[in-house]
């Protein structure tokens, strides 16, 4: 089964219906007992790093999601998942992410004339090969929307990036743990065979 992490940020039913498209079987997770069951995790979310952690702490979930990634079962993190899973966020005040790939979230840096948040289509320009993106390109558009980028500490980390302005990471990774800023479940084809690749993936490189 495919777990959904439910942090009551955004609505999740369309990464729901993706899995399930993808012909796997998806469950939404809101409690540390559903992860036992799940080969695989997605950690979706729009909105606040600083209203999503202590919805994470809240519902008991940080130690069950670090666990998972510890047993090493694949988990993917879009948008706002994809900062959680880093060690520091800074919006809406500095918070504590998941600690599962080093580094930071800080308020987008881009040029005068780029508006934030960053909205719509965008090139990804992969870095290195990754399972997770067999049978995609590179160069081809993802949709983002995002206001805070991932600023990695070591850039082994950094799978592909997307320019605004500046490169900024836009697919991260560590072992069995990968982050994609964009959201794969609004990037039609390109999008869909992401989610297929994750659920396929059993987490090595």
């Amino acid at each position: 089964m495919i777990g959904i992490l439910d942090l009551n940020m955004g609505n999740i039913r369309s990464v729901f219906n993706a899995v399930y498209q993808n012909g796997f079987d998806p469950v939404v997770v809101d409690s540390p007992d559903c992860l036992d069951d799940l080969s695989h995790l997605i950690v979706p979310g729009v909105g606040n790093f600083g209203a999503a952690v202590p919805e994470l702490d809240r519902r008991n979930l940080r130690k069950g999601v670090i666990d998972f990634a510890i047993s090493k079962r694949p988990i993917l993190g879009t948008c706002l998942g994809m900062q959680l899973l880093m060690e520091l966020g800074s919006e809406g005040g500095k918070s504590n992410g998941l600690g599962l790939i080093p580094g930071r979230v800080e308020r987008l840096h881009t040029h005068e004339n780029l508006r934030i948040p960053h909205v719509g289509w965008n090139i990804l320009n992969l870095t290195r090969p990754h399972p997770v993106f067999t049978g995609i390109k590179t160069m081809c558009d993802f949709y983002f929307v995002h206001s805070y980028e991932v600023i990695c500490s070591d850039n082994v980390h950094v799978i592909g990036e997307t320019d605004y302005g500046h490169p900024v990471a836009a697919v991260i990774g560590k072992e069995n743990v990968i982050g994609v800023q964009f959201h794969p479940e609004k990037s039609q084809v390109n999008g869909m065979r992401v989610i297929e690749n994750f659920c396929l993936w059993d987490g090595r490189c």
